[in-house]
């Protein structure tokens, strides 16, 4: 399905988020939480991840779980004896956070019940999805992309051009070879120069051989074609389907596929590292505790 569609009407209706990981980089912390639950300052990342995908119009949430990895999908759920609890003793604005989650929008799962890639992630997406939804969207919650609103982009070029949409941000090009890089082309009548036309992916490249600085960002808008693609795909190492193989099948194939540049911010929250960087940024930009941490972070820098 690589029609154009109506860019007022249009809106992916299903975010689906694959969250079947083992979290190993984080043991032993995510030997008893999901990785997903560890809070950036005092939000869990996946109900960031769900807060995007609420905010560019999506109804439902769809994450693909590990067998017995069911904490994911219980934080949305609505936990009456906590709420009571702190609606006693009037703690109102914690009752309100806590509340936050349930309401964003509809939270499913489906299992992942063997860890084969993040095709295969969202190959087990297809058979939850209503036969007129055209298109879905895809958020990988390690990737924390700041400022949101890079979906409702990615929504308005699809409704234009049709096909697939990805996102990406420019790293420098000493740092190529930690990412999937994009080889892009530019789009001849985009008033976006942020908007580009993929002709191909690398992963993790040499930097002499990378075709370009725009590196994959954790937010695709696929058209439902790719769900024919990974089933047509061959596995590659340890068994596992290779997301990026389907689109580049899509690609050779004439399906339209590009992609906007983020100018905005990305934290990897899969790692310690790049997790201690979110929580820093996240909490500087909070009322509640930017001041005071921006205070003290100068003065340990300063020691």
């Amino acid at each position: 399905m690589t029609n154009k569609t109506d860019g007022a009407a249009w809106r992916f209706k299903t975010a689906v988020v694959p969250a079947a990981g083992m979290g190993t980089r984080f043991l032993p912390a995510t030997k008893t939480v999901p990785k997903e639950l560890l809070p950036v300052v005092d939000t869990p990342g996946i109900e960031l991840v769900a807060g995007e995908a609420a905010d560019s119009g999506a109804e439902r949430l769809l994450i693909v779980t590990a067998p017995g990895k069911d904490g994911v999908v219980a934080h949305f759920v609505e936990d009456l004896v906590l709420e009571s609890k702190l609606e006693e003793k009037g703690k109102y604005e914690l009752l309100a956070k806590v509340r936050k989650a349930q309401g964003l929008l509809e939270v499913e799962s489906v299992i992942q019940e063997k860890p084969l890639g993040l095709g295969h992630a969202v190959a087990c997406a297809e058979a939850a999805l209503d036969d007129d939804e055209e298109a879905i969207a895809v958020l990988l919650p390690d990737d924390l992309v700041l400022p949101v609103g890079v979906l409702e982009i990615m929504q308005r070029v699809r409704a234009k051009r049709g096909g697939s949409v990805l996102c990406a941000i420019d790293v420098p090009k000493e740092q190529v070879s930690a990412y999937g890089v994009f080889d892009v082309e530019i789009v001849p009548d985009a008033v976006n120069p942020d908007v580009l036309k993929v002709l191909g992916m690398v992963e993790k490249p040499d930097v002499a051989d990378a075709p370009s600085t725009f590196a994959a960002a954790g937010r695709y808008l696929l058209d439902r074609a790719i769900f024919d693609a990974l089933r047509r795909i061959e596995p590659g190492t340890g068994g596992e389907l290779q997301l990026t193989d389907a689109i580049a099948l899509l690609i050779a194939e004439g399906h339209p596929v590009h992609v906007v540049v983020h100018r905005g911010t990305r934290h990897d929250l899969g790692n310690p590292g790049g997790y201690l960087r979110a929580a820093v940024d996240s909490a500087l930009n909070t009322d509640e505790y930017g001041p005071s941490l921006r205070e003290w972070l100068i003065e340990r820098l300063e020691q």
